[in-house]
């Protein structure tokens, strides 16, 4: 049995937030308050007038300021971690330590080293875990993993992915682009959703060859007036299958994208006995198209019914917040295995392995050469 503190005396998991930001606000929160069998009764972070304001917002009764204080003090048997990436080590190894399940946002540390030992401490302990990979939830990316899986492709031959987005084009302070902060920058940012749906899809990746680009100027100093070495905006990653197929991923944060979300999504998959794409333009347009050997041309394949569940399919946009906030993806599927003591993925294992390929990418990136993921230890 996991070592955490028994459930509150109400039945429902107690939960404690770490970060204040708009994607707390925005998925976390809302999935929590709609889940019956949870209860968020704490909430952290550095200001506290934004920490009271959002409590007060979703009626959370403990406000704290330094996330050990809420491990230490709140009666609570989760964590959800939704803040910058060089403080999810810490706050998930006191968590973890606490006998605490632990829902981390990517990438879970600031090495491969640190992630696995983050992984065999929840693991030791029969803790539950999930990193968000949210893309792996929505419509398009659970259809294609049917297909695929079904043999739709046959044999997988190669794929090429590109996440293109453009909220990087000002050349602002970002800190997601400050290394002593964000560890590496679009190619972990973005590149992780990719390398995670990559390997989901199409097994092992045993090799990767990077190149990362710093397309936009960026300020010299932070806002406090500190140099800091800047990270890359974009990335190129060829990918090598243990299974013997090959990928392409290209993700951008500084392509102008007319759309609603900013983004837009582009897959293409070939193997043996077909061919399958996948586009989403966050407006209106969530496609998957293909074709076998011998059926014709390549035509629409109609998402079916069961992934779609309930959320709505007018825009990707609102599909894409009630997989979130109604559907039993991602946070509210954390909750759910708590209560039934079910195995979760993507766990803190995956969360690993995606942060031992990004540290592949970058090692790749910075001495010319092709990069075994094998040979990334620490």
């Amino acid at each position: 049995m996991p070592e955490n503190r028994n459930r509150s005396c109400d039945g429902l998991v107690a939960v404690g937030v770490v970060g204040t930001s708009w994607w707390a606000d925005a998925m976390h929160l809302p999935a929590l308050h709609s889940h019956a069998g949870a209860r968020t009764v704490a909430i952290c972070g550095r200001n506290r007038k934004n920490a009271r304001a959002m409590a007060d917002a979703w009626r959370i009764p403990q406000v704290y300021t330094d996330f050990n204080d809420l491990i230490e003090r709140a009666d609570i048997d989760a964590i959800v971690i939704s803040t910058t990436n060089d403080s999810h080590y810490p706050i998930a190894m006191k968590a973890l330590e606490r006998g605490l399940h632990v829902l981390c946002e990517k990438p879970i540390a600031m090495t491969y080293g640190q992630a696995r030992e983050m992984a065999e401490a929840a693991e030791a302990k029969g803790l539950k875990t999930l990193v968000p990979f949210t893309y792996r939830h929505m419509p398009t990316a659970r259809y294609l993993k049917e297909l695929i899986a079904g043999g739709y492709l046959g044999a997988p031959y190669h794929l090429n992915m590109r996440y293109y987005t453009g909220f990087a084009r000002e050349g602002d302070y970002l800190w997601r682009f400050d290394k002593k902060i964000a560890g590496a920058g679009v190619v972990a940012d973005l590149g992780s959703h990719f390398l995670h749906l990559a390997e989901w899809l199409y097994g092992e990746i045993s090799a990767i060859t990077c190149r990362l680009g710093y397309s936009v100027p960026r300020p010299a100093l932070d806002p406090q007036g500190n140099p800091y070495e800047v990270l890359d905006d974009s990335c190129m990653l060829t990918l090598e299958f243990a299974a013997g197929a090959l990928g392409m991923i290209h993700c951008t944060a500084v392509c102008y994208e007319d759309s609603p979300f900013g983004q837009t999504h582009h897959m293409e998959f070939h193997g043996s006995q077909g061919t399958l794409y996948s586009f989403t333009d966050w407006d209106k347009t969530q496609q998957v198209r293909g074709a076998r050997v011998g059926e014709g041309m390549i035509r629409d394949l109609p998402i079916p019914d069961h992934i779609w569940g309930g959320a709505r399919r007018d825009t990707v946009h609102n599909t894409y917040r009630d997989m979130f906030r109604s559907e039993d993806h991602m946070i509210r599927g954390f909750i759910n295995g708590i209560i039934s003591d079910r195995a979760l993925s993507p766990d803190f294992h995956d969360g690993a392995r995606m942060q031992r390929l990004i540290s592949a990418a970058v090692q790749s990136h910075e001495t010319g050469r092709r990069v075994e993921v094998v040979s990334i230890r620490a």
